[in-house]
Formats: C-alpha cells, sequence, structure tokens
C-alpha cells in the first residue's frame, strides 16, 4: 500500500470512530438541530445530561416545550447559571424559546437536557434517541451521541471542567 493509501486508509479509520462522522444535522421546519451528545456517567448514577445546538433560520421563534426518550425516567430542558458564585440549576417551566435568525448552544454550564431515574449508566459509543417536542416544528427524533466521562464536546475531549458542570452523580 502506499503512503497516500495508507493515510487515506488510517483517516477514513479515523473518522469511522468520531461521532462526528455519523452525528448528521437534523431539520425540522425552520430548525436545524446538531451536535447532539451526552457524557458517560458512572455506574449507579441516575442523571447525566444531553447537550446539542438547535438554529432558528426561520422569521418567527420557536420553542423546544419537552424532551422524551427511552433512556431516563424523565428528560427536561434546564437552565445552569453562576450567580454571586453560586450554581443554580432549574427547569424552563416554559420551555426554551429559539429567536428567529439565532442559535441556542445546550451545552455544558448551561442550557442542557437534564436526563434523570437513568435506567443505566451511560457508556462511551452509546447512541440515545430522544424526541425533542418543539411548539411549531413539532417532534423531533434526534441521537444522543455518549461521549467521554468529561468530554467538553462532541469531540469527545475530556477535561476538568467535568468536575465543576458533571451532573452524573447528583442525587434528585
Amino acid at each position: 500500500m502506499t503512503l497516500l493509501g495508507r493515510s487515506l486508509f488510517a483517516l477514513a479509520l479515523l473518522l469511522a470512530g468520531s461521532p462526528a462522522a455519523f452525528a448528521a444535522d437534523v431539520k425540522a421546519g425552520d430548525l436545524v438541530i446538531t451536535q447532539p451528545w451526552s457524557r458517560a456517567t458512572p455506574g449507579g448514577a441516575k442523571t447525566g445530561a444531553g447537550y446539542l445546538t438547535i438554529e432558528n433560520k426561520g422569521s418567527a421563534p420557536d420553542r423546544l416545550v419537552a424532551v422524551s426518550g427511552d433512556v431516563a425516567g424523565r428528560i427536561e430542558v434546564h437552565e445552569m447559571a453562576v450567580n454571586n458564585g453560586v450554581m443554580t440549576m432549574r427547569p424552563l417551566e416554559k420551555g426554551l424559546v429559539i429567536e428567529p435568525g439565532k442559535t441556542v448552544a445546550l451545552a455544558p454550564g448551561g442550557y442542557h437536557l437534564m436526563l434523570m431515574e437513568l435506567k443505566s449508566p451511560l457508556k462511551q459509543g452509546d447512541k440515545l434517541p430522544v424526541t425533542l417536542e418543539f411548539e411549531k416544528a413539532g417532534k423531533v427524533a434526534v441521537t444522543l451521541v455518549v461521549q467521554a466521562v468529561g468530554a467538553k464536546g462532541p469531540g469527545g475531549e475530556g477535561g476538568s471542567m467535568m468536575k465543576q458542570h458533571d451532573h452524573s452523580g447528583m442525587k434528585m
């Protein structure tokens, strides 16, 4: 095999194992949902979190009002914030608005999907189907790809931020 052939083969193997290689954009009405992912949890954990990005390419707002999936007893849209050095987390009772022409990132340390009453630990490489429900776009199926414990994003990088914003050990 030539050097170019070996390089292309190595690249193909790398991409095949990369979550970004199979995480396709999902379009629903005016919304584009990208990079759905989660983090692995330790055994016995009852909670986890899901992350993704939602872009509204339309001219009217839409709202993420509910989330469901077999992975957990319930899934809520949450907001995390630090106020005066105190971390607070709360469910968004009225959902999450995605304004027209804007992009909302659900990411560690901010908005996220709170997976409660996990049926089993989340393991790196797992694919978790969930259904997002929007006021206008309706129900949208996406798959959260589970990254390593401590991952900062869908590329699977680890980091110390996990200790600060990881929900996997929380008891509800």
